[in-house]
């Protein structure tokens, strides 16, 4: 093939996903996505060459559907967008490598198991950025993904990936042999209606939780992202905050849920209940007692003159502290409950050192470049008299499959997600953000109660059907009698063990790979 037809090949990869990316009504053309560079590795030789086409795809990819991020950090945006694009293209390079040497059957396993690889990667090392995890662009159809509950989203996209291998063969045989496709087109019949059908069975199955005798009230009092840390800004929407949660809430109301940060103003963690500025938020728990509130707030925490751990930083007074994003969680009369964010946003919340030379470029939005400690583990919320234990989801650990999955086996009965999304302003971010958290629910088969600032607060139920919401850009309180669940599902006990899997897969073909190659040079040598 000439270059300029393998380039908009290339070209028309990178558009067909994100034409199947939430928010667009198209999401069927991810079984398609990829055929276009599939076909393009099959005409070029040069891996070097093939990386290219590739990164044209993928960067095409992550600039038209993540374009938003530059709202919050310019540059910073650009450099993530480039980055990931280019990390991307690994296992698409490795694929490539493999067809070559080894053929189609060695090199459709390999991009399978590589893809996957890169995935479990990418939801868990230091620069994790999972937003574009094939699996997450069902977000927008959960009827056909319910058994999500079994495999999480790493089993989307071992479906997608199939899909599109299986055809691209047919296509590949279409050109060339026309009798050899029956068989071909039945296998891709089977591999995308198969897991449809296991949805609308699960589906048909479904048994309704009844409503609770308690209710939760999820509260948004818009408050602007980027004025929100001014002391008087900060103060009047505390009032705001508490104005809306009284207004909706009744005699049979036992959570109120608060946006990331509601409580801005930064305070050390162990003068929370004596901060003057968060009296009204007491006093108001003292006229309802039976009332517990989770909100999101700025602390601190004080060591001393040695730092424990890698995020603490020094102050004026040559004492070591760590800055937190904290979800905090208060009943009158009970000593109040922390979870410190634990899976922060790469660049304005945690830099890898390799990486702090980068920290300049990157703002401030709801996080820090100097980075901010974290806790080990997700953690349950619970007090003795409140049916509700809510997990304490912060904005952007609500993209993470498995760790959410972890505080419902820590004992959440609901799952409370907590963000600020009004650094994005009204674009995709916002709202994808929301559709992801359709996918939490069905993984673990949870109610959902999300309070998103600036963003859409919503109640999405255990089938990733969203129940209540409220428009974006406006103050809200939304009170509704979400159903407990306390049954644990397959992927709650279980994870992400399709990655592991394929991840293991991947490394025994890049030993085989490594072993042949020595094997190769070694009778070169003799």
């Amino acid at each position: 093939m000439k270059k300029q037809l393998l380039l908009l090949l290339s070209i028309v990869s990178g558009v067909l996903l994100y034409g199947a990316w939430p928010m667009s009504p198209f999401c069927f053309l991810i079984f398609v996505a990829f055929v276009p560079l599939l076909i393009v590795a099959d005409n070029t030789k040069k891996c070097l060459s093939f990386f290219g086409y590739s990164f044209v795809s993928l960067l095409i990819f992550n600039a038209a559907t993540t374009w938003w991020i530059w709202n919050s950090t310019d540059i910073g945006s650009i450099a993530a967008i480039i980055a990931n694009s280019l990390l991307m293209c690994l296992p698409w390079w490795g694929y490539h490598l493999m067809l070559k040497k080894y053929g189609r059957p060695i090199g459709y396993l390999s991009l399978l198991c590589y893809w996957m690889l890169f995935e479990y990667i990418h939801l868990n090392w230091q620069l994790s950025w999972p937003w574009l995890s094939l699996g997450n662009v069902f977000a927008m159809n959960p009827n056909w993904v319910q058994w999500y509950e079994y495999t999480g989203i790493s089993g989307g996209t071992l479906w997608i990936l199939s899909a599109n291998i299986i055809s691209k063969i047919l296509i590949h045989k279409l050109i060339n042999n026309r009798k050899a496709i029956a068989g071909l087109a039945a296998i891709l019949v089977a591999i995308i209606s198969i897991p449809l059908a296991i949805s609308f069975f699960i589906l048909n199955e479904r048994k309704e939780i009844l409503p609770s005798k308690s209710n939760v009230v999820v509260v948004d009092a818009n408050m602007d992202a980027y004025e929100k840390f001014d002391l008087f800004v900060a103060t009047s929407e505390i009032q705001r905050l508490i104005s809306l949660s009284e207004g909706s809430m009744d005699s049979t109301t036992k959570l109120i849920v608060w946006p990331e940060t509601a409580l801005s103003l930064p305070t050390w963690q162990d003068q929370i209940t004596t901060n003057v500025y968060y009296q009204p938020v007491y006093t108001f728990l003292q006229r309802h007692p039976n009332v517990t509130i989770l909100t999101g707030i700025e602390t601190y925490k004080h060591y001393g003159n040695y730092p424990p751990t890698s995020t603490a930083r020094k102050g004026d007074d040559g004492q070591y502290y760590d800055a937190f994003n904290t979800a905090l969680y208060l009943k009158a009369g009970q000593p109040f409950q922390l979870y410190n964010k634990s899976r922060l946003v790469p660049g304005v919340e945690s830099m890898p050192p390799f990486l702090n030379f980068l920290a300049p470029i990157f703002e401030r939005f709801g996080g820090t470049t100097g980075g901010y400690g974290r806790s080990d583990s997700s953690k349950a919320f619970s007090i003795a008299d409140n049916p509700y234990k809510p997990a304490p989801v912060i904005c952007y650990e609500s993209i993470y499959g498995e760790y959410v999955s972890t505080y419902i086996g820590r004992g959440a009965n609901i799952i409370t997600i907590i963000t600020n999304d009004g650094w994005w302003g009204n674009t995709p971010g916002h709202k994808q953000h929301l559709q992801y958290a359709r996918l939490r629910a069905i993984e673990t088969r949870r109610w959902v109660a999300r309070s998103a600032n600036g963003g859409i607060s919503a109640v999405i139920d255990d089938y990733g059907n969203i129940r209540a919401s409220q428009p974006f850009d406006k103050a809200s309180a939304t009170k509704f009698p979400i159903p407990i669940n306390s049954t644990l599902t397959f992927y709650v006990l279980y994870g992400d063990y399709l990655y592991k899997i394929a991840s293991f897969v991947a490394l025994l073909l890049l030993l085989w790979h490594g072993v042949k190659v020595v094997k190769a040079r070694f009778k070169t040598s003799l």
